[in-house]
């Protein structure tokens, strides 16, 4: 029983082991490209360990003049959080609402609701791509950051409505039932019993939507076109020239964007797993 329990953990731990190096291994080798001299990068046969290291990339990023890729990446690191941070806490509030309406209220085309807001979200980004563009071209919200918010909702609201109502099912309706009985309103009721036994979930679907909101690529890159609203992926892209790419800087400009995106998963990770495992069978 000890041999066969000793061959168990040895086999997990190897699993997890290459699984981890898998994933792990394209991250790792993106930050050591980031300070990788060019020429090595693009030897042949290629060189793994560089002969020395180059930190200009960085210093290029944080300390370049104006019209300079340090600039354009600055002033993108900083509308991607304003994007993604506004994006998240309306989607939240909004989300939240929502999903305890469909959670707790009983009406009319409740189901069928809650899936017209499902395939809203499963529909490509290129289909809605014209319409979205047409209607912030009507109301001058293009290559303003408003109508990236906007935009980004969309995507966000439909995925928080979906993890969160499914987890709301799980809050038995007695520990309501009695705070109401005690003289607490409905809202008073989610704020005070609901949103704190719901903790998991509502992390998952913070860090997930955070996720969302910051990776989005294809709108902002269709909406934008100036500093004032470009986000990271689309300035990151426009890091290679037309007829040469520094494949340190982009692999600089990759590191430094992955940084928020890595801070927030470390910060939730603990919720994750029960967020979306509780969230993903109820309904």
């Amino acid at each position: 029983m000890k041999t066969r329990r000793r061959r168990y953990t040895v086999l997990v731990y190897t699993g997890v082991t290459v699984v981890s190096a898998v994933i792990l291994a394209p991250f790792l080798w993106m930050v050591l490209a980031s300070v990788t001299p060019q020429r090595i990068l693009i030897a042949r046969p290629l060189r793994w360990i560089p002969d020395q290291l180059d930190w200009s990339r960085y210093e290029q990023i944080f300390r370049g003049g104006a019209r300079s890729v340090g600039e354009t990446f600055r002033a993108a690191m900083v509308n991607s959080l304003v994007v993604a941070s506004v994006t998240v806490a309306l989607a939240m509030v909004v989300g939240t609402l929502g999903a305890y309406a469909f959670a707790r209220l009983r009406f009319r085309f409740r189901g069928g609701v809650l899936m017209l807001f499902l395939a809203s979200y499963m529909l490509p980004q290129i289909a809605l791509l014209i319409p979205l563009y047409l209607i912030l071209s009507s109301v001058g919200l293009l290559d303003n950051r408003l109508g990236l918010i906007l935009v980004d909702l969309a995507l966000v609201v439909p995925f928080v409505l979906w993890i969160l109502s499914n987890y709301f099912l799980t809050i038995p309706e007695e520990l309501e039932d009695a705070a109401r009985v005690d003289g607490t309103t409905r809202l008073g009721a989610l704020w005070r019993i609901v949103l704190p036994s719901a903790r998991p979930g509502l992390f998952a679907a913070i860090m997930f939507a955070f996720l969302l909101a910051w990776d989005e690529f294809m709108y902002a890159l269709i909406f934008t076109s100036t500093n004032a609203s470009k986000t990271l992926p689309v300035a990151i892209s426009e890091f290679s020239g037309r007829y040469t790419t520094d494949f340190g800087l982009v692999a600089a400009g990759g590191f430094l964007a992955a940084l928020p995106a890595l801070v927030v998963a470390i910060a939730f990770q603990r919720y994750v797993v029960s967020g979306l495992s509780t969230g993903a069978v109820k309904g």
